[in-house]
């Protein structure tokens, strides 16, 4: 009968422990994390620079499964309705179709050549920042880096200490407990019989 009623007082402590609760707890999420159900979509709007007049629209659909389809619209320089429709998925993003978009425009003999200036200049600075593998110069760490460098360090390995330590007496807490509830439950079957 004593036995009975030991553990009938120890059972509410060991499960009302936030330790071993947390513990459980922490086991049972690992276990049971699913990914999320798709989540479809659509949206759309209508835009312009004052009231009452649009000059941009957009619309899309999204299945949930990473496929999107959608058109946008917009009012050109030449005052010419200019409408895209496009469809994402896990081949990117590509255009099906362009109603009312000619071609895109040459470059004038001025653009040209300011494309041919810019592309010279830059190929002159790329050339120039070219290093050899064995001319790489390694930067190196200031005082006040290195500092912060390893107090950093100094910081991290505490905190690992001491989630260690913690981890250790959770461990031991758990054995204890699981030794204890053996125990209990050997000598309960010792008074029966």
């Amino acid at each position: 009968m004593k036995s009975i009623i030991m553990i009938s007082c120890l059972l509410p402590l060991v499960l009302s422990n936030p330790l071993t609760n947390a513990y459980h707890q922490i086991e049972l999420s690992e276990i049971s994390t699913l990914p999320p159900p798709p989540r479809p979509y659509a949206f759309g709007y209508a835009a312009g620079r004052y009231p009452g007049h649009i000059d941009r629209t957009h619309s899309e659909v999204s299945d949930g499964s990473g496929v999107v389809q959608g058109s946008y619209s917009y009012v050109d320089p030449r005052q010419q309705i200019r409408t895209v429709e496009y469809i994402a998925d896990k081949n990117g993003f590509r255009q099906i179709s362009n109603q009312n978009v000619p071609d895109l425009p040459t470059d004038t003999p001025v653009v040209a050549a300011a494309k041919l200036k810019h592309l010279q200049k830059f190929s002159a600075i790329a050339q120039s920042n070219q290093v050899a593998p064995s001319q790489v110069v390694l930067p190196v760490d200031t005082k006040a880096v290195q500092f912060a460098k390893n107090k950093h360090f100094s910081l991290y390995q505490q905190i690992a200490d001491e989630h260690a330590r913690m981890a250790a007496e959770l461990e031991a807490l758990k054995r204890a407990e699981e030794a204890s509830t053996r125990e209990s439950v050997l000598g309960y079957g010792a008074h029966i019989n």
